[in-house]
């Protein structure tokens, strides 16, 4: 499933290539005609994303709300002036990347309008230079201001909005529960955006014990993950990647992201993915486990606090 910075990414390029433009919206699978007729024809004003979720607003007051879940994707297209990602969400073809304000991702000179739609499209987005396809998803309705209220409501706070207060919120909930903490980043209400790359990067960068409850993580503690998760989601939403590691982990480190210089995928990561290779400081075998129904990795021996 896509993670908070990949929802952040969507929303920033839907907001640079649709925003204020009047659109045709439609359904070519069928599955969200009826949603798709309320949209038609009105002007994309905004987009917001808040965790997992994307929010895109139009002019006449009604929303797109967008969850892609574990199989949702949007892809993109246009003419010479449409920047963008070709693809951004799961599943992912082989050798696609997401990229951003690339020339790679510039369309031709001329534009006829969008192609036939390929496979099941739930929604097309239409615009005067280009278009954007999403398949797959979880979540994908036409809801009012009160409805998208209602759905924040039920989430926690998003690092990368890191809204005022969000960061004492965050603390005192994780203060108040005696769930470990690998469960609580992965709970939504308790934090928005977290996936199971995070999760185990942050863990293992802040050196906490997966299973300490979360009531036993000192104040100062908790603000620490908070800050770490921030800055390292900031990170994947300026990469396009999950990269938790730095530039003295990789082979030929020096010239750093500043020049575009980017670790391959085996030295991105601490522990994710890395069971039974030795951790990246102390040697010791990199441990799997499962929590929640979803794997874990962590390391026996810098993860005990």
């Amino acid at each position: 499933m896509p993670e908070g910075h990949s929802v952040h990414r969507l929303a920033r390029q839907f907001g640079d290539v649709f925003a204020g433009e009047r659109l045709a919206v439609s359904s070519p699978q069928g599955r969200f005609a009826q949603g798709a007729a309320l949209l038609d024809g009105h002007t994309l004003v905004s987009s917001v994303a808040h965790g997992k979720h994307l929010f895109l607003e139009f002019g006449h007051g009604l929303l797109l709300h967008v969850h892609l879940g574990l199989y949702g994707a949007w892809d993109f297209g246009g003419d010479a002036t449409f920047r963008g990602a070709s693809s951004i969400g799961a599943p992912r073809k082989v050798g696609e990347r997401e990229v951003y304000d690339d020339a790679e991702a510039a369309g031709p000179a001329s534009y006829e309008g969008p192609p036939a739609p390929v496979g099941a499209v739930r929604v097309r987005l239409a615009g005067a230079h280009g278009w954007a396809d999403l398949r797959g998803a979880t979540t994908c309705e036409a809801i009012t201001d009160a409805e998208a209220a209602a759905v924040l409501a039920r989430l926690g706070p998003d690092p990368l909005r890191n809204l005022p207060g969000d960061r004492d919120a965050f603390s005192a909930t994780v203060a108040a529960k005696r769930t470990p903490l690998a469960a609580l980043l992965m709970d939504q209400k308790v934090i928005a955006g977290v996936g199971n790359v995070y999760r185990a990067e942050l863990l293992f960068r802040q050196r906490l014990n997966p299973w300490l409850p979360g009531a036993e993580l000192s104040p100062d503690a908790a603000r620490r993950l908070w800050d770490d998760t921030a800055a390292m989601m900031t990170d994947g939403v300026r990469d396009g990647r999950i990269i938790t590691t730095p530039p003295q982990y990789w082979n030929g480190a020096g010239a750093g992201v500043s020049r575009g210089v980017l670790p391959a995928p085996e030295e991105a990561h601490f522990v994710y993915r890395r069971h039974g290779l030795g951790c990246r400081d102390c040697g010791t075998p990199v441990a799997l486990t499962e929590l929640g129904a979803r794997k874990l990795y962590w390391c026996p021996a810098c993860q005990q606090a």
